[in-house]
């Protein structure tokens, strides 16, 4: 547990230190975020926040990196480092988004060349699918949340620090130390990034956190073998899964295409119409990610039978929630 905590208290550090130098590079570069009909700042923003968050968490993870361990952690942080730069280029310039897409399934190809994937299925290409499907979908759900002040960074800190907790259990050395450095880099990103935001992550941070947890939810084992593995992280990510699906849905509902339609028909911003400020929204959920972060760790000594149980209730609740938050967004504002 010490050395979980140095790499936290590191990359703490790290991002504390270097998130207003990036905010000050992106101010003398043009990289900021300018206000616009659909985005909820004021004044322009810095977009530099993924780099500080990128630099703190590498820089943490190699000073404490372990040899037998290198190998997979070259292929995670080549293809971490692919996803974050194509979102650089994004938030410089602007990207279609099938190149965005091309840069994910190429990362994602990297972490399938070092052993990095799925491993549910009897078949390699079930495996492989559901590993494409899993990363691409997690990185895009952690950038497509991120739409409001401390969001995406409290929701990834939330997220990674139950993804520690499990890992510290299970004695997952490379998981840990990654769950650790996430932790310790969105909590410092996240004191300048929550409302109102100093700076913004980007398209370069967003994209890098969803990459990662993707893979920290991949590489979770756990010692307890009833253990219902692929529902863990399923239920820890529970939030951008669900945020990602609602918006989904919404937009096909109303013959837009979801995933080049933007708009504030996210969660958060139907919880901002039911009456609450964006404070606290942002803290509501980010109190569901931390019940859904007890929930799944619980689940790890938890029967086979008591697991679907407990899944077969939150999809129910969920499937509550998307209605009743459709109907919210459907409703006349008065």
């Amino acid at each position: 547990m010490t050395v979980y905590f140095l790499i936290f208290l590191v990359a703490l550090i790290l991002a504390l230190a270097m998130t207003p130098a990036a905010g000050r590079l992106a101010l003398r570069t043009g990289m900021v975020d300018h206000p616009s009909g659909r985005k909820l700042h004021q004044r322009p923003v810095p977009l530099l926040g993924g780099l500080a968050i990128y630099l703190a968490l590498v820089g943490a993870v190699a000073l404490f990196s372990d040899r037998n361990y290198l190998g997979q952690l070259a292929g995670i942080f080549v293809g971490a480092t692919l996803v974050s730069f194509f979102g650089l280029w994004d938030d410089r310039s602007g990207l279609p988004p099938l190149i965005k897409l091309a840069a994910q399934l190429a990362a994602t190809g990297i972490l399938l060349v070092f052993g990095v994937q799925v491993q549910l299925f009897e078949w390699p290409a079930l495996n492989y699918a559901l590993t494409v499907l899993w990363v691409v979908g997690i990185t895009n759900a952690l950038n497509l949340l991120d739409n409001m002040d401390g969001l995406s960074a409290g929701v990834a800190t939330v997220a990674s620090a139950f993804f520690l907790v499990q890992a510290a259990l299970s004695g997952q050395y490379l998981v840990g130390a990654l769950a650790a450095a996430l932790t310790g880099a969105c909590l410092g990103f996240l004191v300048y990034n929550f409302n109102p935001a100093r700076i913004f992550m980007g398209d370069s941070g967003s994209l890098f956190l969803g990459f990662l947890l993707a893979v920290v939810g991949l590489k979770l084992r756990f010692d307890n073998v009833t253990t219902v593995t692929w529902m863990i992280p399923v239920i820890v990510l529970g939030i951008p899964i669900f945020d990602t699906t609602l918006v989904t849905f919404s937009r096909l509902r109303r013959g837009l295409n979801p995933l080049t339609t933007p708009g504030k028909d996210h969660l958060s911003h139907r919880l901002v119409k039911l009456g609450l400020t964006h404070r606290e929204a942002v803290l509501t959920i980010y109190v569901a990610g931390a019940a859904l972060g007890l929930i799944a760790t619980l689940l790890t000594r938890a029967s086979p039978l008591e697991a679907y149980g407990v899944l077969a209730v939150l999809l129910a609740a969920g499937l509550f929630a998307l209605v009743k938050l459709e109907a919210v967004y459907s409703r006349p504002t008065e």
